[in-house]
């Protein structure tokens, strides 16, 4: 057992999911036990001053990758930091705060793989890469409802932003364990973030739960609501595992039961029927869903963050 800390990245554009995944993988891994760190609070720039410069927050110059660098490196030996503190409501700067990383310390943000040093802190690397019309449709209801923009002003900066995404934001998804996309089932984007099929890209980069147990290889042509397939991400061989929306509280409890098989520690959170926190989605009238392909992409997530406690990375 390693006793420094494990780190997971979180990466994706804005607005593509990553704070509704953290938060489920923080409960299933013990809230006590882990750190988040959002790698926002790098940017070099206030609002203002982007605005002045015409710079993006996505524009690897617009953020301090040096000092998040040398913060990893210290965090992934134990030792504490003193974190710049970025406030999305007044966009600008708060002051710093000391953190001494827990066992468990869960980077989310939009550049955490851009620099190979940065690369290199991480024991776990997820890729968050949902369809670009559903993410402006997230990104729209956030800033409106949470950053008080309108939505014309959301559409503007998602225009002025694709250049940075399109260069410095998805090429990140090459270096990751697990690229993760949620997507709707038909091709009209639907009110109810509970309905959305996931995407799993399982990279061959790290050892993940043997599912050919449970699914067998099917070709496209069988549709069931879970499938283990074969198939090429960015040029290279990798498995794909889908959950639908619709898939059955039974074929979800064998894919949990293949995880809790391999790791123990998650027991405790191997009912998805009983364990109401995982997959939790607040619906369009703030009532509480729960998304099937969400609560298991959160254990799985979990399982790999656990497992790399018993395993050196060398």
């Amino acid at each position: 057992m390693s006793n420094r800390p494990i780190i997971l990245g979180i990466v994706g554009d804005s607005a593509a999911g990553k704070t509704t995944l953290t938060r489920g993988i923080a409960q299933v891994l013990g809230e006590d036990n882990v750190t988040i760190i959002c790698t926002d609070d790098y940017h070099r720039y206030d609002r203002t001053q982007r605005a002045e410069l015409g710079i993006t927050a996505l524009h690897p110059d617009c953020n301090y990758l040096d000092i998040m660098q040398q913060h990893l490196s210290l965090l992934r030996t134990g030792q504490p930091i003193l974190k710049p503190v970025y406030s999305h409501k007044t966009g600008t700067f708060e002051p710093p705060q000391y953190i001494k990383p827990n066992k468990f310390v869960i980077v989310e943000g939009l550049l955490g793989y851009s620099t190979r040093s940065c690369r290199d802190s991480f024991d776990v690397k997820v890729y968050l890469a949902p369809p670009e019309s559903l993410r402006a449709k997230w990104k729209i209801k956030r800033d409106t409802m949470k950053r008080g923009y309108s939505p014309e002003q959301v559409l503007a900066e998602l225009e002025k932003r694709e250049p940075d995404s399109e260069n410095f934001i998805r090429p990140q998804r090459k270096w990751a364990d697990l690229v993760v996309t949620f997507y709707p089932p038909n091709e009209e984007i639907e009110e109810d973030n509970s309905r959305l099929n996931v995407r799993l890209v399982l990279r061959p980069t790290i050892p993940h739960p043997d599912f050919i147990k449970i699914i067998e290889l099917t070709d496209s042509g069988a549709k069931s609501a879970v499938r283990l397939g074969l198939d090429r991400d960015m040029g290279k061989p990798v498995d794909v595992l889908e959950i639908d929306s619709h898939a059955t509280a039974e074929q979800v409890s064998k894919l949990e039961k293949v995880l809790c098989h391999e790791m123990p520690d998650l027991f405790p959170h191997c009912s998805l029927g009983g364990n109401l926190e995982l997959g939790k989605i607040t619906g369009t009238t703030d009532e509480v869903l729960q998304s099937y392909p969400l609560a298991l992409t959160q254990l799985l997530i979990s399982f790999h963050t656990l497992k790399a406690t018993h395993v050196h990375h060398f």
